[in-house]
């Protein structure tokens, strides 16, 4: 199992920038494939970007193509969110979750998940 800490989050004004970084302590890091995903208040957990044990591929939701860049340093045992205009519909929990096999979207798929961090955009 490997353990996972997000950290980042805050409260920023639409257009602006966060970026979210999610530690990973415990079993290899560079073995597992990661993502991260969002909740808001009364909706279903999302899917918003995953990264391939080595980097190399890459995924995201639609919604924030061209805005949010995910990317991890496997010396530092560490993911990335880079969130760029951002805008009120990026307001979420958001999560970082680690699979052991592929970057999968759904988050059935992931065995490892951190604790959270709030993200809140004002209009």
């Amino acid at each position: 199992q490997v353990q996972l800490v997000e950290s980042g989050g805050g409260l920023v004004q639409a257009g602006g920038s966060l970026r979210l970084s999610c530690a990973a302590s415990g079993r290899s890091f560079n073995t597992y494939a990661m993502a991260w995903f969002r909740q808001a208040p009364g909706q279903e957990r999302e899917f918003v970007a995953a990264i391939s044990q080595s980097g190399r591929g890459t995924d995201y939701v639609d919604s924030v193509k061209g805005r949010f860049t995910v990317s991890r340093d496997n010396a530092k045992n560490t993911l990335y969110l880079q969130m760029n205009d951002m805008r009120p519909a990026d307001t979420a929990v958001y999560y970082c979750a680690a699979s052991t096999f592929y970057y999968y979207v759904r988050p059935g798929n992931y065995g490892s998940w951190g604790q959270g961090t709030q993200v809140t955009v004002s209009s």
